[in-house]
């Protein structure tokens, strides 16, 4: 029997051709569900990346109380106007004021001060021969107080230069070794106490910085109020930074101030104007307040404020610190008081302050806006002049609390007002 062997030979093409074959069926059949690759090589999304995406949260705006209609001229500052005014013979008096509340990030945080630079007419405090007054005053949460009030001697003519000294424009006024300097939107405080404080030795070093235009709240209707008599301008919401140095302990400290500047006429005098009371708040929710009213008659008259008050002012800025909601029909009633500094005279422990728009807001009106509101004093200083000159003042931190609530297209709104703030009160017997 004869076999036969027969050899078969392939080629390297034909070796391509059928790798080539094989894959493509391979392909076709994953594709078709005929085979399933190894579970392993799936990659199953995870339950987060399952989760729809949410949309981005809407950006609530913060409710404001609406504002008051500013002229721009009521905005504007001058470097004449901060200049000093009292070099005329018509103006008797004139000071440069400031105050600060320090913010928790501060080495004092909580504490206020009041720093103030007065030119006093020489009937205000009749019979002391030293209406020159500085005012320094520190007080902490915790019933801490360093500072107090002097006044010194002016002096006539060059052989004796006043204790207080002004020059013009912008700020520039010296107590002694104690001063201010600049000019809208910066200044610079620097404060030796010399003997205001007998008991304890303060440095002050503070800068101010205004963001944002004043508010004029004496004088507004006059364009050209440099050559005014009677006029007053507040720059709040203050950015305030520096060093308090307390017995030689220095304090890094920041926080919100408020700067004014006022003079006024010899026709304005102690017996026209008998006391006031002021205040300037950092409230909690970022928002100013500014208020001060003025009382026309003795307390022991009256402890009423005239219904006809063309000196009151009540301003409230919010966080953006550019609007003004400005409120002049006021109404502060004093609910509890100290002591009595005089014969049916005495200073105010706490007022509830009520507010609502003027005549002069007539569109302010129609949203049936009002503030009401207690200010209480948490810490004070006291300066008493007894005979012959029957004037006492009282400075110190109070504590705000209270609501401002008005009507729109939205509804009704009621916002808590809460904070700290420096206050400032005077009373006079005649």
């Amino acid at each position: 029997m004869i076999s036969f062997t027969k050899k078969i030979k392939i080629s390297k093409i034909d070796s391509i051709i059928v790798v080539v074959l094989v894959v493509i069926a391979g392909i076709v059949l994953v594709r078709s569900g005929s085979i399933s690759p190894e579970l392993e090589d799936i990659i199953t999304p995870s339950s987060e990346q399952m989760q729809p995406s949410e949309p981005d949260e809407p950006i609530i705006e913060p409710i404001v109380p609406p504002e008051s209609i500013i002229p721009g001229y009521m905005r504007s500052v001058s470097p004449e106007n901060e200049g000093l005014h009292y070099d005329k013979m018509s103006v008797s008096r004139e000071w440069w004021y400031y105050s600060v509340v320090f913010d928790e990030n501060s080495d004092l945080a909580g504490w206020v001060a009041s720093i103030s630079f007065n030119h006093m007419a020489r009937s205000d405090l009749l019979g002391t021969s030293k209406p020159d007054m500085m005012i320094v005053t520190l007080h902490g949460p915790n019933g801490e107080e360093y500072g107090g009030v002097i006044n010194k001697e002016r002096g006539l003519g060059i052989l004796k230069q006043p204790t207080l000294q002004a020059k013009t424009p912008g700020v520039s006024v010296t107590f002694e070794n104690s001063w201010v300097e600049g000019e809208s939107p910066e200044w610079f405080i620097h404060i030796e106490d010399e003997d205001i404080d007998q008991n304890n030795d303060i440095t002050l070093d503070l800068r101010f910085f205004a963001p944002f235009d004043a508010m004029w709240t004496i004088g507004e209707n006059s364009f050209d109020k440099t050559n005014r008599n009677l006029a007053s301008y507040v720059f709040m919401g203050c950015n305030v930074t520096g060093t308090v140095s307390i017995n030689e302990v220095t304090h890094i400290v920041h926080g919100i101030g408020h700067h004014e500047h006022t003079w006024s006429p010899n026709l304005v005098t102690k017996g026209l104007i008998n006391g006031w009371d002021w205040t300037h708040i950092a409230l909690d929710n970022g928002w100013n307040l500014y208020f001060t009213s003025y009382y026309n008659n003795p307390q022991y008259i009256s402890t009423k404020v005239s219904e006809i008050n063309p000196f009151g002012t009540l301003i409230l800025t919010t966080n953006s610190g550019d609007t003004i909601t400005a409120l002049n029909n006021i109404n502060p009633e004093i609910i509890t008081s100290d002591k009595e500094i005089f014969t049916f005279v005495s200073m105010p422990q706490k007022i509830n302050l009520n507010g609502q728009p003027g005549l002069t807001q007539p569109l302010l009106n129609t949203f049936d806006i009002s503030l009401n509101m207690d200010l209480t004093f948490d810490q004070s200083y006291e300066k008493i002049w007894k005979f012959p000159t029957y004037v006492g003042m009282k400075i110190g931190r109070n504590i705000a609390s209270g609501t401002i609530s008005w009507n729109d297209d939205e509804g009704e709104h009621t916002v808590e007002l809460n904070g700290v703030g420096t206050m400032w009160s005077m009373r006079a017997f005649l």
